[in-house]
């Protein structure tokens, strides 16, 4: 016969009674209502006094391609749709461009202002808090270049969305600027380059025209030169000529005056008048005739003319082509010609096509005020409720974890009653076991 106590008669062992459980927490259900409505409470509490958080976004999607038309035709600056998005995106997310719209729109940012807080510190917490860029999710095969989302989170009081749709107005118009002034410097760079293209032309044709004249004067200073030595050449032939056709007269005017011949005569003359009745004939060969036949008095007359000559020039008609010559180089018409020209320019070459290229950029519109870089296809509008706090779901989760709350005192009260009830094994199982 077991004689030992049973400590514990409500429970088997390792059993738990779930009806008796439910019916212990019922019995509480003062505990766990009251705990449910201090925790709803506290979660209205907590959804009345937490500060309203609003949220404003914007979309922006790639311009039509016919919007940078113009400017990716002008063969200067490519700038594609997608990479056009990419850069203002880039304007939004720079440090720079939000310190420059915060501090050029103070009336739009006075609620973040906080006293004791210099401007630069302001806008830190504006910056890092506020807003951010949100590009397309690679993972769902978006296109980097489909869309750009911009969005703003902001307190309550404030115009978040004139605030977001004047920074995405704000960075477009810096991103116009940018892109104009990019333009700018490279046509100014084109213009430059083909300046210094067209100068180094015209330096090398004035190279070349220098060096032509100078090769033009040098022949014509060579020929020039070569002439007069052959014009004194030809002096001193004739002088020596004449001294020899003097000394040629001497020696025929002996000869005349010692065979008695003072006019001119012939040998066949001579011969029948100084032989006649001689045995002996006078041979005359067919060779020219003596000069002495020419008689004493002539040829002293043709003597005393060469002496009293003073210039030979007349007598040698290669003179006169010679001064003629001469008088053809004393201008060289050609380089009359060069040293006239009034627009050198045009006898420029291979400048053609240099000079198209600047006239065609000359003519490019660089302005930039009318460009499209983006299409902005969701505009920041005013949010009708709040994202922050999340009323229904901070009440709900209030109010359940109260409901937890009091079921979980209610089950702690009824485990302490047993305890206290049943003494402290009165959850233990200390039957012994059966004798045989």
């Amino acid at each position: 016969m077991n004689n030992a106590p049973q400590l514990n008669r409500h429970l088997p062992a390792d059993e738990i009674d779930l009806f008796e459980l439910f019916q212990a927490v019922w019995n509480q259900k003062k505990w766990v209502i009251g705990c449910t409505i201090l925790a709803g409470l506290l979660g209205l509490g907590y959804v009345l006094l937490t500060p309203r958080v609003y949220q404003v976004s914007s979309v922006l999607r790639p311009a039509a391609i016919n919007e940078l038309d113009a400017l990716n035709r002008s063969e200067v600056y490519k700038l594609p749709p997608g990479e056009a998005l990419a850069k203002v995106g880039a304007q939004l997310d720079s440090y720079e461009a939000r310190m420059g719209f915060f501090k050029a729109n103070p009336a739009l940012f006075e609620a973040f202002q906080r006293p004791g807080q210099s401007l630069e510190q302001s806008f830190d917490d504006f910056n890092r808090n506020s807003i951010k860029v949100v590009l397309p999710d690679p993972k769902r095969s978006e296109s980097p270049d489909s869309y750009l989302r911009l969005e703003m989170q902001y307190p309550a009081n404030v115009d978040g969305a004139a605030i977001l749709n004047g920074f995405v107005d704000y960075a477009i118009v810096l991103q116009r600027a940018q892109v104009g002034a990019d333009l700018k410097v490279i046509v100014n760079n084109r213009l430059n380059e083909l300046k210094g293209k067209i100068d180094a032309a015209r330096g090398n044709y004035e190279t070349n025209k220098e060096s032509k004249i100078a090769r033009l004067l040098e022949t014509d200073s060579v020929k020039r030169a070569r002439l007069q030595d052959e014009l004194t050449a030809l002096r001193v032939q004739m002088k020596v000529e004449r001294a020899n056709r003097l000394a040629e007269l001497a020696e025929a005017i002996t000869i005349a005056k010692s065979i008695g011949i003072k006019g001119p005569t012939t040998p066949a003359a001579i011969g029948a008048d100084t032989f006649r009745g001689a045995n002996q004939v006078l041979q005359v060969s067919n060779q020219q005739v003596p000069l002495y036949f020419m008689g004493s008095d002539v040829l002293e007359a043709e003597r005393a003319a060469l002496q009293r000559r003073t210039n030979d020039d007349f007598t040698h008609p290669r003179v006169a082509e010679i001064g003629k010559e001469l008088r053809m180089l004393e201008v060289n018409r050609e380089v009359e010609v060069l040293n006239s020209r009034k627009n050198e320019d045009v006898f420029l070459q291979d400048v053609e096509p240099l000079r198209a290229e600047e006239a065609r950029l000359r003519a490019l519109n660089i302005d930039m005020s009318a460009l499209k870089l983006v299409t902005v296809d969701q505009p920041a509008q005013e949010p009708l409720a709040p994202i922050k706090p999340k009323k229904v779901l901070i009440i709900a989760l209030s109010l359940v974890g109260g409901l937890m709350l009091g079921v979980l005192l209610a089950l702690i009260r009824h485990f302490v009653r047993l305890r206290r009830e049943n003494g402290p094994f009165s959850l233990i199982d200390d039957r012994p076991a059966p004798q045989r």
